[in-house]
């Protein structure tokens, strides 16, 4: 569903996203949006609508490649990246990076994938990464 207030070129990059294929083909809209952004044609909340559903559609499709778009998701993937500069993930930043999925509203299944995603990267670069056991916090933390 388009929303209401969407410009004209939010709804062309939605139907690309609607028809897109490939991974690729996804990260091709994602620059185009973030173009569009700079250019400012789309405001910064419909960029991140768009980004959303740009990562919806590529969980819909084939292969391990991350998509980067201005998203809740790239957000999430900014910060564990940056948890895991230095090869390790402590107990303590999984604890934050469980707040912040809930803060975003990122589930335990697509932080599992962006972390696979993320490791496997790393060790397509020779490089290793410890993670300390970490137990989900029950309740409201």
């Amino acid at each position: 569903m388009v929303a209401p207030r969407m410009s004209r070129r939010g709804r062309r990059h939605f139907k690309q996203v609607q028809r897109a294929a490939e991974k690729f083909k996804l990260q091709e809209i994602a620059s185009s949006i973030q173009t569009d952004l700079d250019k400012r044609h789309l405001s910064y909340d419909e960029a991140l609508m768009l980004g959303n559903l740009i990562q919806n559609r590529a969980d819909q499709l084939p292969g391990d490649g991350i998509v980067y778009a201005i998203s809740d998701r790239d957000a999430y993937r900014k910060t564990l990246e940056l948890y895991l500069r230095d090869a390790l993930l402590t107990r303590t930043e999984q604890l934050l990076l469980w707040e912040e999925r809930r803060r975003l509203g990122i589930s335990d299944g697509e932080h599992d994938r962006l972390l696979n995603q993320l490791l496997l990267q790393w060790k397509r670069q020779g490089r290793n990464v410890t993670i300390d056991r970490f137990e989900k916090p029950s309740g409201g933390v």
